[in-house]
């Protein structure tokens, strides 16, 4: 099952989607101007192969519902998001409201 729905966080809007799979679900919130998900997103391939891009995400390891990945704090961020401020430890809550 897909599940995709607003979030309000401070009064901006956000996606919230969630893919509910064998043993697994995937977790991400976002933006026009990026994400966060759960661990399933590679940050390290966001970072190296796709460069280019610039993609702001950033990922939170052991959630497993989308209000745990807004208060999870994030695991890794690429390096558009570490550009825009957005670190290690920063709750998915806080990354999101800089990439508004």
């Amino acid at each position: 099952m897909i599940d995709v729905k607003p979030v309000m966080i401070d009064n901006y809007p956000f996606i919230a989607i969630s893919v509910q799979l064998p043993k697994t679900n995937l977790l991400a919130v976002a933006s026009d101007q990026g994400y966060i998900m759960c661990g399933a997103l590679d940050v390290g391939l966001l970072n190296e192969k796709l460069k280019d891009r610039g993609i702001i995400a950033g990922r939170a390891v052991g959630v497993r519902t989308i209000e745990q990945l807004l208060e999870a704090p994030l695991e890794s961020v690429t390096v558009a998001a570490e550009e825009r401020g957005i670190t290690v430890g920063m709750t998915g809550r806080e990354a999101l409201l800089r990439m508004k």
